[in-house]
């Protein structure tokens, strides 16, 4: 539905008008482990609005039992042909264990450099992705819970648990089912998009879905990101509640990440890839945004990227509007932030960027502290 595209303008709140609402639900008396004085109103541990407002609780993926996806169909509309070779021989197994472990150690760095900057770090079960499943419409293996924000929206007090466009990720929210139950517990809305069948007739070469799904983060980046059909279910999900979800389109033939794109950092401040042009910028700058175009990345060719793009240099976690987690090697970006007034907090994940994420992917805003507003 989302992830590897990016509902930036829904989870970024841009263009979000409606009033603030208090994160507090009924609860039904069939939830579990409360106590029925408590059931009238619980205050939700989940409150987003932004990605740039100060983060108090995150979730982080994990490497471990990260499988290769099979090269299936939708595998190939979204990764490029000189990576092609290396999905079709290795689909279904690990990734190189060497390679996995370095991944492991930059991601766990991540974490505690969050602990340590005052942020309460939440990770996802432990699985075996390498064990096949079968639905009544596919067979495949599984692939990973690296990359939490491909799973999860969260849009003010509610969780939205979306859909995936890859076979090998149709079952990854389950990784997450146990701390998204805790949320629902303790106060949180809980919402699950629809699903697609994955079946063989969902896809052609021209358009690789065409159903209620499509690559994680909605809002738009069309073709083979996000569908039409996903866009409107947000649309009439959010609408009731006041959000506006503005559809954009970019110059980018192999569309798999938004925040390698367009990555809005602040209050009317947005990053815009160079290479990927927004169609509707305009839009931004009638609204007075500031539209910086970062530098390009330093990370070398000889890396190994095999479900992304060097871009991902700009793929970026806010810690507040002074503070950023950048990759520790792109100094150029360093400098372009602290250019802008933002104090950077350099940490290496370079090895974790070969699985399909930078800062951004690889964690998900569970709490931070402010308020909805309107920036258009």
């Amino acid at each position: 539905f989302w992830r590897l595209c990016s509902s930036f303008v829904v989870r970024n709140q841009v263009g979000a008008c409606a009033g603030t609402r208090v994160s507090t639900y009924p609860v039904h008396p069939a939830v579990d482990d409360l106590e029925s004085d408590n059931l009238e109103q619980l205050q939700s541990p989940v409150c987003s609005y932004n990605e740039w407002d100060p983060l108090e609780e995150v979730i982080v993926g994990r490497v471990e039992g990260a499988t290769v996806p099979e090269f299936t169909v939708e595998v190939k509309a979204n990764t490029y042909e000189k990576n092609w070779p290396f999905f079709d021989r290795f689909g279904g197994q690990s990734f190189p264990k060497e390679h996995l472990k370095k991944a492991q150690t930059e991601v766990e760095e991540f974490c505690s450099v969050l602990h340590q900057e005052g942020v309460t770090v939440r990770r996802p079960d432990a699985m075996n992705f390498s064990e096949a499943y079968k639905t009544p419409d596919f067979q495949s293996s599984g692939m990973y819970a690296a990359m939490p924000r491909d799973v999860l929206l969260v849009v003010g007090d509610e969780i939205i648990e979306a859909p995936m466009a890859w076979r090998s990720r149709f079952f990854e929210y389950r990784a997450y089912r146990s701390l998204i139950n805790e949320y629902f517990k303790q106060g949180a809305k809980w919402t699950t998009a629809p699903k697609p069948t994955m079946s063989d007739d969902l896809y052609d070469q021209l358009y690789p879905m065409r159903t209620v799904e499509d690559r994680h983060r909605l809002a738009a980046q069309g073709k083979f990101v996000t569908n039409n059909l996903g866009i409107e279910w947000m649309r009439r999900h959010l609408g009731e509640r006041g959000y506006r979800v503005h559809k954009l389109s970019f110059d980018d033939p192999n569309p798999m990440h938004i925040d390698a794109t367009f990555n809005i950092i602040g209050p009317g401040l947005v990053l815009s890839n160079p290479d990927r042009p927004c169609h509707q910028i305009e839009m931004f700058h009638k609204a007075g945004w500031t539209v910086v175009k970062p530098p390009n990345p330093l990370i070398p060719d000889t890396h190994p990227l095999w479900m992304s793009s060097k871009w991902l240099s700009m793929n970026v976690l806010m810690l507040d509007p002074k503070r950023v987690v950048v990759e520790k090697n792109e100094k150029t970006t360093q400098k372009m932030f602290e250019s802008l007034g933002i104090q950077c907090v350099p940490v290496s994940l370079r090895f974790a960027n070969s699985l399909g994420g930078g800062f951004h992917c690889w964690s998900c805003d569970v709490r931070r502290r402010g308020t909805l507003e309107c920036y258009f």
